[in-house]
Order: C-alpha cells, then sequence, then structure tokens
C-alpha cells in the first residue's frame, strides 16, 4: 500500500443523450488522467440522466453490455487510471432497476459493486418532488472497495444524510469515502458542503465526492465537486456553474494523524432511548 496518490472528481453534465454524454466525460477523464489523477471519480448517473414529463431518465439496462460500463472498462485499460463509475443505472430483471456504482481497476476488472441503499424521496416545494424508489430497488449491503492504498467505501449522493452508513465504513476499515452525487441545486446550496465536510471530521476520513452541474430537463444540479480531507479541509472543490475537473493528492497518513488526534470512532457506548410517549417538554 502508497501513502499518497492524486485523486480527481470528474464534474459533467448528463443529458438523456448517452452517446453524446459518454464522450464527454471520456474528454474530461483524459484531462484528469493527464493531470496526474491515479483515482479518478465520475458522478451519479454520469452517463445519462434527463428529467421530463415522464419522470426521470437514466438509461438503465443490464448490466452485461451496458455501453457506460463497456466504454469505462477500456478507459481503465486505456489510461491505466483506476475509475469510480460514480453510478448507472442498472436493469438486471427485476421490476425497479437499481442505482449502482463500481470500481474499475487499471485492467478493466470491476474490483466492487454497490447499490444505492438510501432512496432520494423528497418533497421540496415549489414543485420539485423525486421519488427514486419508484424507479429503483434500494440496496442492502455496504461495500468496501480495494484499491492500491488502502480501503475505500463506496456510497451515493441521497446516502450522505446516513451519518451511521460512514461509521460503520470507517470502522470496517475505509480509510476513503466515496459519494458520486446529482445533488440537485436547491438542497445543494442548503447542504452539500456541510454534510461532506462533516462525514470527513466524524470519521477521520477523505470525501471523494464528485458532483453533476447544470440543466437535466427539468432537474438542476448543484455541481461544486468536493475532495476533503480528514480534517474537514477542503483540498479541491469543482465550478458551481460549469464542467469541471477536480485534482487533489491524498496522503493516507493524514487519516491516522486525525484518527489518532480525536479517536471518535473507538468512543462509541450504549445508551438507554427514554419512551417517547413520555417525554414532557420543560415547564410542563
Amino acid at each position: 500500500m502508497t501513502d499518497t496518490f492524486k485523486a480527481a472528481c470528474i464534474q459533467n453534465c448528463a443529458s438523456g443523450d448517452m452517446d453524446a454524454t459518454l464522450q464527454r466525460s471520456r474528454e474530461l477523464v483524459h484531462k484528469a488522467r493527464d493531470g496526474g489523477a491515479d483515482l479518478i471519480a465520475v458522478p451519479e448517473f454520469f452517463s445519462c440522466l434527463n428529467v421530463g414529463d415522464d419522470g426521470l431518465e437514466t438509461g438503465a439496462q443490464p448490466e452485461a453490455g451496458h455501453p457506460a460500463l463497456e466504454c469505462y472498462t477500456e478507459l481503465a485499460r486505456e489510461t491505466g487510471a483506476w475509475i469510480l463509475i460514480g453510478s448507472i443505472a442498472i436493469n438486471d430483471g427485476m421490476e425497479r432497476s437499481r442505482n449502482r456504482s463500481l470500481m474499475i481497476d487499471p485492467q478493466g476488472n470491476i474490483q466492487a459493486r454497490y447499490d444505492k441503499i438510501h432512496m432520494f424521496d423528497v418533497e421540496l416545494g415549489n414543485g420539485e418532488t423525486y421519488k427514486e424508489s419508484d424507479r429503483f430497488e434500494p440496496g442492502t449491503h455496504a461495500v468496501l472497495s480495494p484499491t492500491p492504498w488502502g480501503p475505500l467505501g463506496m456510497t451515493i449522493c441521497y446516502d450522505l444524510r446516513f451519518a451511521y452508513l460512514y461509521r460503520a465504513l470507517a470502522k470496517a476499515g475505509a480509510l476513503f469515502m466515496s459519494c458520486p452525487a446529482a445533488f440537485m441545486k436547491t438542497t445543494g446550496e442548503a447542504h452539500w458542503h456541510t454534510l461532506i465536510r462533516a462525514r470527513a471530521i466524524e470519521t477521520g476520513s477523505f470525501m471523494i465526492a464528485p458532483c453533476q452541474n447544470g440543466q437535466h430537463g427539468r432537474a438542476k444540479t448543484f455541481g461544486h465537486s468536493l475532495i476533503v480531507d480528514p480534517w474537514g479541509r477542503i483540498l479541491g472543490e469543482g465550478h458551481g456553474d460549469a464542467e469541471d475537473v477536480v485534482i487533489a493528492e491524498i496522503d493516507t497518513s493524514k487519516v491516522f494523524e486525525a484518527r489518532s488526534k480525536i479517536p471518535a470512532l473507538t468512543h462509541d457506548r450504549l445508551f438507554d432511548m427514554p419512551d417517547a410517549s413520555t417525554l414532557k417538554l420543560a415547564g410542563e
């Protein structure tokens, strides 16, 4: 295991045209590799994303033969980089698809698969409503991916709001966390930076969080892809209004340094919860 490497977040704007989107994203991956990136992460639904009258369009196809997966396994071999496919929509014969992230090694082999556990079912007001569970089956397993630099905990977008997942991944050995996203502009402006930094600080881990940017039919994503160190410092950030490539050096010793200073992962304690029916407001 080596101590340092360069990570990159690709910030692209996917459309319903998968071929055109893949071509542009390939160009950004090459730019990241030319910039020295060893691990390159692309966002959630990076190859196809459009919200129209019929709802969410993500180009769901079987994993075997999926154009985005075939493109990126070849791209990994071509560039010699580790590539995290933020997510693609996988149709595995079930009524609903899977929102799946995959880690690809430089030989084009799939090293890990993670199906998004938490579904984005929200009503943000002003007619902005999303119900991911209508189209996608939730995953049931947390996943660590091997890398040459240590284990990476795999998550996707809305998972970011569930701190226990990140804590469990860190306790299982993760030194880095990936959170590829298509975070909506509304929630991104309010919460993205705070949540990414909080997950890094809570677990003493690096956060690698590529996020889509731009207009996707009726939806608009936030951008501001982030790489954050275990102390919560932002090492790299994408633009809020353009496609971008963000590269930062990752020093694994910083994980052990942060966790030795504040060993919160070893300080869990059991506690009793009160019966909510017996609670009274102060002064009653």
